[in-house]
């Protein structure tokens, strides 16, 4: 199973030459390696060109949902023929279990779990163990415990036509692999029976099987659709394998033994907790441990099984779980490979995640809620990470020292391989540095001759306050001259995640001519019709004005032919230095490869996304009581107070509709929103 890329774009120069060193690198055993990037560089095609070249089973890892899922998506288009994956917490919604002992509020785990997202967890575990051709696009999430691939990979469903079994045994099968029977609700994850046809619906994709047993064999074996029951496929002496509903998969052979090892550290912590004077505690913690015990020797599964995940994993306290990375090495030992995209983010990030999990868990353990053991259901260490990954490619237009230290040891082959120039030609922004004395007069002359040529304008700010502030002011003092007043919008942490895009578009659209905010530095800002971006107080030394910020910020002007930056400072700080010297290092290569090739600039041409609905003539209220016939891009404020009982009911029927079509969209926030106000009108 070969990687087959398929794409319009050819390669420039400049990322055919990036592509070539990082295969070349790999394939001469250098380790680490850093894609330093510019903003609009094609770093995507290129890395996907690196795939298919290498041929190795590869895992991509994002500090996002959403840079994961635009990540995902491209991928698919690019590998149509395939196995590309999502591995994402499958989370609409997660309350973690804790404590606080001030007020002694217990809080218990609570969680919507996103049905689809489940899916594509299970279904890139799945991948990985029988394609070599497989591309995961992961999270953070996949440094947590997710259980053994060994024993994940113990428990599948080998069948075939002709096949010599029993209805009974391949019903005991299905309940072992965690399927549940279900003659009603026939979903992910379920089976049900009628006679001697059994219909399966595999957690992991969107295709049923249904088998038909007769006098001990397997008659046939066909694909239907898990809604209409319709035939879709029939591959008459096909081997179908089906794998787990869950990850977290126990031999019941193992659980004497751990139930044993459970018992033991019970009697240990009870023993602990009395002798210091937590009486209480200690018989929280027996009851828990005691009733946990007696649900998975009956049932095979608990809610919180991943606490008691060591007993049955086989591991000593202390010792690395096993995470998604685990699905790479057991079945392809070193040879396999990592990249981290926007690893500027994605390694601090990785690198914190250990430190929060165990606070919280020693809490719970100290109160006689949980056993010790539940500190080993843990996301992996930064040195663990290291350790587990056999090499990395990581992405950034703004590396940290980390990764650029780790590139630059071999000094035989660098792992440092730049891609300057863009596709389009378009070289990093001119930068001018003007007094701060009159900078907010000064700005808005700028801002006025931009907008006069047709472009649009992005200010930064240090504060929230200021940032609307200067908003407010500049449309009302564009008002007092007499001039055409300016449109501005703001844009902070405050403003609502679903609005946030909104905005952007409508700067794109020209219903704003100017955004002022306090941090524009937000992943996947592509603005094509930006041509000033003006700093104010550049020279206030801090994480908004550090060199890695005024390189990103001063990045998002490099997508317009005339895109210029403008810094407002009175001095030029340390952090100024090294940024300006960088941009200009980049500035004259960008201009001597579009000299020497006869490249002439263009501004990047890219649609705007449309809407998720227009409110054309419809109300919103109409809409999310169903009388509308799209889906909405905001929760409506609906006043259920107004609302009859059968509107009510109505009403929560089509909000159920709308969550999973929006989950569907991988617009998390949105469908967490429209779960709180089902809960509410319930």
């Amino acid at each position: 199973m070969k990687f087959k890329l398929q794409s319009k774009y050819k390669l420039i120069p400049e990322q055919k030459r990036a592509v070539d060193s990082l295969v070349q690198n790999i394939k001469n055993d250098v380790k680490y390696q850093t894609l330093l990037g510019v903003t609009g560089s094609g770093k995507t095609l290129t890395t996907a060109h690196v795939i298919e070249k290498l041929n190795r089973p590869t895992l991509i890892i994002s500090h996002n949902k959403t840079l994961a899922a635009q990540l995902y998506q491209e991928m698919r288009v690019l590998f149509p023929k395939n196995a590309v994956s999502y591995f994402v917490s499958y989370y609409d919604y997660y309350q973690p279990e804790a404590y606080i002992p001030s007020t002694d509020t217990y809080i218990e785990k609570d969680s919507d779990i996103n049905e689809l997202i489940d899916k594509l967890r299970l279904a890139a575990t799945t991948n990985l163990l029988t394609r070599k051709d497989s591309i995961v696009i992961a999270s953070v999430s996949c440094i947590y415990n997710i259980g053994s691939p060994i024993e994940y990979g113990k428990f599948v469903f080998e069948f075939s036509e002709g096949m010599k079994v029993e209805r009974k045994q391949i019903l005991d099968r299905l309940i072992d692999l965690q399927y549940e029977r279900s003659e009603f609700g026939f979903h992910r994850g379920t089976f049900r029976v009628r006679g001697n046809v059994i219909d399966i619906y595999p957690a992991y994709q969107d295709v049923a099987f249904r088998i038909d047993v007769n006098d001990g064999h397997i008659i046939s074996v066909i694909n239907i659709n898990p809604v209409t029951g319709e035939k879709t496929q029939n591959n008459s002496g096909e081997n179908y394998v089906l794998y787990p509903a869950k990850h977290f998969m126990t031999d019941p052979r193992s659980h004497k033994f751990a139930f044993i090892q459970m018992k033991k550290d019970l009697d240990m912590q009870v023993a602990q907790l009395k002798k210091r004077g937590k009486v209480l505690e200690a018989h929280r913690i027996a009851q828990r441990v005691n009733y946990d015990i007696e649900m998975i020797n009956e049932l095979g599964y608990v809610k919180g099984i991943e606490n008691y995940s060591r007993y049955f994993d086989g591991r000593s306290p202390g010792d690395p779980p096993y995470s998604l990375l685990d699905f790479y090495n057991i079945p392809y030992k070193k040879d396999w490979l990592v990249i981290a995209d926007e690893s500027h983010m994605t390694f601090p990030q990785i690198r914190g995640m250990y430190a929060g999990d165990q606070s919280r868990k020693k809490t719970l353990i100290d109160y006689g809620f949980r056993l010790p053991s539940a500190l080993d259901n843990r996301p992996l260490t930064f040195p663990e990470f290291m350790r587990k990954i056999p090499n990395f490619i990581a992405l950034s237009a703004t590396p940290n020292e980390f990764e650029l230290s780790l590139s630059s040891t071999d000094k035989k082959n660098n792992g440092v391989v730049e891609q300057l120039t863009r596709p389009t030609g378009i070289p990093d922004p001119k930068v001018v540095i003007k007094p701060t004395k009159n900078q907010v007069s000064d700005c808005i002359a700028e801002i006025k001759y931009e907008v006069k040529h047709g472009r649009r304008v992005l200010v930064t700010t240090l504060t929230k306050k200021t940032a609307e502030d200067l908003a407010n002011y500049i449309e009302e003092q564009d008002k007092k001259t007499g001039g055409t007043a300016l449109k501005v919008a703001y844009l902070h942490s405050d403003v609502k995640t679903l609005d946030r895009t909104d905005i952007l578009d409508n700067l794109r659209r020209g219903k704003y001519d100017v955004l002022v905010g306090i941090n524009l530095l937000r992943e996947g800002l592509d603005l094509p019709e930006v041509g000033l971006v003006s700093i104010l107080d550049a020279d206030k030394e801090g994480f908004l004005r550090s060199q890695t910020s005024l390189i990103q910020t001063m990045g998002r002007a490099a997508r317009h032919v005339e895109g210029r930056v403008i810094m407002y400072a009175d001095r030029v700080t340390n952090s100024m230095e090294r940024a300006l010297s960088e941009v200009k290092r980049r500035r004259k290569y960008q201009l001597a490869v579009n000299k020497k090739y006869n490249i002439t600039p263009k501004t990047i041409s890219k649609p705007i996304r449309e809407k998720l609905v227009e409110m054309e003539g419809e109300t919103k209220t109409e809409i999310a009581l169903g009388f509308g016939a799209k889906t909405y891009a905001h929760l409506p404020d609906i006043k259920s107070d107004s609302l009859t009982p059968m509107d009510k009911k109505r009403l929560v029927k089509n909000l159920k509709k709308e969550m999973i079509l929006v989950a569907r969209d991988l617009n998390f926030e949105l469908a967490a929103q429209i779960r709180d106000k089902i809960k509410q009108l319930e």
